[in-house]
């Protein structure tokens, strides 16, 4: 199995290259987790992954609380399903809380300040409310609780990994809070080994074929629990080794290849590029050096490879997609990528 053959089932098995699911929850339940600190970006690579889609469905799915967005996994925004919320919170909390130990001290953040924030954002939120930003702000001012500097991000983020608020809807181009126990359903709470396992699971079969530093990159694990949720799932998978390194995915599928459309344009951070420590196998070698920061950029992929990068320009009553190729297209893969634009400006209206 060469790297285009590792990105062509990548590709499969993440639904960028079939895309089946209808629902925005659906995609979102089936990756265990979406990247979506860029949320313009991350709307779209849920959008790409359905069969039909628009901008407008992904914004509907976060206001009726379908999907939600909440720190989790490593420490930055995810959009994740409701029903699993509660156990990966639990799961994958303790460790970003350990992580940013220093900012709450260097901030004269602890647990004091925590319950008492806390305590009147619930207040606050009850009853179905939902506050921007800046309202979230005032709550925590009239409360005697200082904002300033990097206080109020850390205090949000606290919050969330308390589980005590969550995304609302937005008002308008801002972003809200809502309350976590009226957004997210009771229950869905597991043992630790039950969580790892999960989670692994989820990962392997909608990410293979992956290797074990991958999965430890993209759960935010340490490398022991990463390696103890493996061993759990690992009999429900196959494995495969290349180049001397042992990739699982799931059982069966070393010889689907999938018809996939030529283009995609992806966005930045799309789980594509983001789920995997290595990304060696989904960039053409001739562009590793371009490519390099594959994560961070809007990737056009042709023939299962990235081969260059593009934006976006919004305007009044059109959007100009200006593409930066690595290196020529026939006229073929030209053509594809003219399809994969026009799929992206029927997306977003």
């Amino acid at each position: 199995m060469t790297n285009p053959d590792i990105a062509q089932l990548r590709l499969y098995n993440q639904h960028i290259s079939r895309q089946i699911f209808t629902k925005p929850h659906e995609v979102v339940k089936y990756l265990g987790a979406v990247q979506a600190q860029d949320y313009a970006g991350a709307k779209w690579a849920i959008g790409l992954r359905l069969k039909k889609s628009s901008d407008a469905m992904i914004d509907k799915a976060m206001a009726d609380g379908s999907i939600i967005r909440t720190h989790v996994l490593r420490p930055t925004w995810h959009f994740i399903s409701p029903q699993d919320a509660r156990w990966m919170i639990d799961l994958t909390a303790p460790r970003i809380n350990a992580q940013a130990g220093t900012w709450f001290r260097k901030l004269e953040l602890d647990a004091n300040v925590f319950k008492q924030s806390n305590d009147a954002l619930a207040k606050a939120l009850s009853g179905g409310k939902q506050l921007d930003r800046a309202a979230v702000m005032t709550v925590l001012n009239e409360a005697g609780i200082k904002t300033d500097d990097l206080r109020f991000i850390h205090l949000l983020m606290r919050a969330e990994l308390d589980k005590v608020i969550c995304s609302g809807g937005r008002q308008g181009k801002q972003f809200t809070y809502a309350l976590f126990d009226e957004r997210v359903p009771a229950g869905g709470n597991f043992d630790k080994d039950e969580s790892l396992a999960k989670l692994a699971e989820r990962y392997f079969l909608s990410r293979g074929p992956a290797t074990l530093p991958d999965f430890t990159w993209w759960s935010g694990l340490s490398a022991t629990e990463a390696k103890r949720a493996l061993e759990m799932v690992k009999s429900g998978l196959s494995s495969i080794e290349i180049a001397g390194l042992q990739y699982w995915l799931a059982k069966d599928q070393q010889d689907i290849a999938g018809k996939s459309p030529v283009a995609h344009l992806l966005p930045a951070y799309d789980e594509f590029a983001v789920a995997y420590k290595d990304r060696t196998a989904i960039v053409n070698p001739k562009y590793l050096t371009q490519a390099r920061y594959v994560i961070f950029d809007p990737s056009i992929v042709v023939n299962n490879q990235v081969v260059g990068t593009w934006k976006r320009v919004l305007k009044k009553n059109s959007a100009d997609i200006s593409l930066n190729l690595f290196g020529k297209l026939n006229k073929t893969q030209q053509k594809a990528v003219g399809a994969a634009v026009q799929r992206y400006r029927k997306f977003i209206g």
